[in-house]
């Protein structure tokens, strides 16, 4: 084997071991809070890496759009850990909210923060290589199966609202769209041959392992420790940086609605970065957190009846009160903005500031907005006061028809549908 090749292949070894010893040792070791995060933080990082270059070298031998949504698959491992706990204890304890908090926050973290985590760490390495600004980040055709599957995935949340529970009917559904979702993705072709040229080192080696069978064992491999990594991490990292949290003054529910879904949702964000700074990849960068988001809008949700039932011992609704209400309101918001986005197959640099403007307003007012008055003194009326996360959900969904409106003649969802559709193998 060449010298650089050599050096790869330990590069790949190395990481691989790093994170499978130091998954061993946060689950084996009563380590403090402090070193069991840093372990964790490194150990993330390396399984995020290993399971992206196995997911740019799998999508020569089936589509981009499969190899992208298994390991967005693989990087929800915590989030779906976290949510069937708080699932579980919901069902024993009564705490319900808990369940709608992680779920809604986690989703608007992936679309309202991560879309334009990929834009802007784009945008920067774009500038240093070709010295200027990136005008969008565009996907191809086929990439319209991901942006529909995803507007299908969060519009059955009106349904959900409307019924004012969550119920195992939810489960059936959106699990049936989930393996829906991913046949379709595995019937689209893979990448062409030429593209191998432009791949990475860690990567290209992986393409050009021989025989098939040893390159497919390694595939499988890499994913097989990365999900074991994630799944591994997922409850001491969780554990050592609620004992932070609570230590600093953050709420039981700003934790679980922010904090954890952050902490679970790191494999995303360090992915997201590692291919967007490579300029090529930041479209793969893109899908990676539209498959999430699809996935946890599916599978992931679809899971939550079912640990509550299997708690209570019966089959059983969670029921959403006002506040459970907006907060899922806000969430599918936030994707129907993004997907009107998308609908034109590119993401400008107005979307990400508009989203991310969007995203941080959240955290500087939570409470009830007292509206102007109505008329004269004397003879007009009041408003009722709106929630302020009400209002900013109505504002996204305003944006969305705009969004809609303005680029009219450039959407490109209907002849981009047709296309992938004729590619399906």
């Amino acid at each position: 084997m060449p010298p650089h090749r050599a050096s790869t292949g330990s590069l790949i070894a190395g990481l691989a071991v790093f994170a499978a010893a130091a998954t061993w040792l946060v689950r084996t070791l009563p380590f403090t809070p402090g070193p069991t995060a840093a372990l964790c933080f490194g150990a993330v990082i390396a399984a995020a890496l290993l399971i992206s270059w196995g997911a740019e070298a799998a999508q020569f031998f089936v589509s981009q759009g499969l190899a992208v949504a298994f390991i967005a698959l693989l990087q929800v491992v915590p989030e779906f850990m976290v949510e069937a706990v708080i699932a579980w204890q919901a069902g024993r304890d009564g705490r319900v909210d808990l369940v709608f908090a992680n779920a809604s926050g986690s989703n608007r973290l992936l679309t309202g923060f991560g879309w334009p985590l990929i834009f802007f760490v784009t945008d920067y390495f774009h500038r240093r290589k070709h010295g200027r600004p990136l005008d969008a980040l565009r996907l191809r055709p086929e990439h319209v199966v991901e942006v529909v599957a995803l507007l299908a995935a969060s519009s059955w949340y009106l349904v959900v609202l409307w019924r004012g529970k969550l119920t195992l009917l939810d489960s059936v559904v959106l699990g049936g769209a989930f393996v829906l979702y991913l046949w379709i993705l595995s019937r689209l072709p893979a990448e062409e041959e030429e593209e191998k040229e432009e791949l990475l080192a860690p990567p290209r080696l992986l393409v050009d392992l021989r025989p098939t069978i040893v390159r497919g064992v390694v595939l499988l491999s890499l994913f097989g420790l990365g999900g074991i990594v994630m799944w591994g991490v997922a409850h001491p990292f969780l554990e050592s940086m609620k004992e932070v949290a609570i230590a600093v003054g953050v709420s039981q529910f700003a934790f679980v609605q922010w904090v954890a879904p952050f902490l679970t949702e790191f494999p995303e964000k360090v992915t997201a970065i590692y291919w967007s700074r490579t300029v090529k990849l930041a479209p793969m960068a893109l899908l990676n957190m539209v498959s999430s988001t699809v996935n946890q809008y599916t599978a992931l949700v679809a899971m939550i009846p079912i640990a509550f039932s299997l708690s209570v011992g019966v089959p059983s609704a969670i029921p959403m009160d006002p506040l459970h209400r907006t907060e899922i309101f806000l969430s599918f918001a936030t994707t129907l903005f993004g997907v009107a986005c998308l609908t034109k197959l590119y993401f400008t640099r107005t979307n990400a500031l508009v989203m991310l403007a969007l995203f941080v307003l959240q955290f500087f007012y939570k409470g009830p907005i007292d509206l102007p008055r109505i008329g004269p003194a004397h003879g007009g009326f009041d408003l009722p006061p709106i929630e302020s996360h009400l209002l900013v959900a109505w504002a996204y969904v305003a944006l969305a028809v705009a969004e809609v409106a303005r680029h009219g003649r450039q959407l490109k969802l209907g002849s981009a549908l047709r296309q992938a559709m004729a590619a399906l193998r």
